[in-house]
């Protein structure tokens, strides 16, 4: 039995999601204590409950202590069952980390899997849809798999009431890969989603990025959500290169101007630009899975967040793979994945 501190390091759900989805991609059962200790409301909250449900349900798992607020879990899969799955969170709780969660041990099933979400797709607090169907994905692919979204409403915070589908053909192994350069340019695009809002919102952000240097030539469209569970607000700026493509989501709220939002958005793109590393921030965390799974890669990004450190740890606790961190020059970190690292 695999023992987790969920404590350590960030802190957070990413502790918990991360363990799951390795339990079941493993079959190696684990205990986690201390879960979400670092939040104002620790324990499990309603997303990460459907995350353990989800989980369960797919490994047909065993599992003690999943109810609300609990800090304590112990999970332990049997199998991997590949198939048609619905997961609900029932909140604007994210519906792309329970993706995540699930994903890994999907990849290598026996059988393709066809899974509907339900809940927030576009939330501040996690992966956007867009992120997920644009720039996580199409590498996931590059391993071997196939995996296709489709969104079929959004949902926004805190009204939630989104729903997408994935479609999953797996592989018989996942393939290591490497991503070190960016390559040429392709092109740039902003749009702008608007839910139960005045229209002037999403143009005013789209103003903004039109005098932006280096943007004034973006591909700009104003997407506004039909059949609204709620009010929302997002601008979504995509760079595309030959390897990889970057989606920076900046997201209105309550009180916040419409040319801050978008000011905001391109402040992110910039710095992405600025470092030349391919991968971003929040893919270098969403990536240590894949690869580690795969047992090899390596890919450069301009740092790691805390959440990309703790996934660290927690994949080193069940998987023997070595993972290194080296700092090749300024601005840019490089991370090695295999046996020899």
């Amino acid at each position: 039995m695999i023992e987790i501190d969920g404590s350590f390091g960030e802190g957070g759900g990413q502790v918990l999601r991360t363990a799951l989805g390795l339990s079941l991609a493993t079959g190696q059962p684990f205990r986690i204590a201390n879960i979400r200790a670092g939040r104002s409301k620790p324990g499990l909250r309603r997303q990460h409950l459907t995350a353990v449900r989800a989980a369960a349900e797919v490994g047909d798992a065993e599992t003690a202590g999943a109810r609300m607020g609990s800090g304590e879990l112990t999970f332990a899969p049997t199998d991997v069952r590949p198939g048609r799955h619905r997961f609900s969170v029932g909140t604007a709780g994210s519906a792309t980390l329970v993706l995540q969660t699930v994903l890994p041990a999907l990849l290598t099933a026996a059988g393709p899997s066809s899974l509907t979400l339900e809940g927030g797709t576009h939330n501040p607090f996690a992966p956007p849809f867009d992120f997920i169907a644009r720039t996580f994905l199409p590498v996931v692919n590059r391993m071997g798999p196939q995996v296709t979204v489709e969104l079929q409403r959004a949902g926004f915070y805190p009204a939630g009431g989104g729903r997408f589908t994935a479609e999953i053909e797996p592989t018989g192994r996942l393939e290591p890969i490497e991503l070190v350069e960016r390559g040429r340019e392709r092109g740039r695009a902003a749009r702008a989603m608007l839910s139960s809002l005045p229209l002037h919102v999403a143009e005013r952000e789209l103003e903004v990025v039109a005098r932006e240097p280096g943007w004034a030539d973006a591909e700009r469209t104003l997407d506004i959500v039909d059949d609204p569970a709620g009010p929302g607000n997002a601008l979504l700026l995509e760079m595309a290169f030959d390897n990889i493509v970057e989606v920076v989501t900046g997201f209105g709220r309550k009180g916040l101007r419409a040319e801050a939002v978008a000011r905001a958005a391109l402040k992110e793109a910039g710095e992405y630009l600025e470092s030349e590393a391919p991968v971003g921030l929040h893919l270098a965390d969403q990536l240590l899975v894949p690869l580690a799974l795969a047992g090899g890669g390596r890919y450069r990004a301009a740092a790691l967040t805390e959440h990309a450190r703790t996934n660290i740890e927690v994949v080193r606790a069940f998987l023997p793979v070595g993972i290194a961190v080296a700092e090749p020059a300024a601005g840019c970190v490089e991370v090695a994945i295999g046996a020899d690292v």
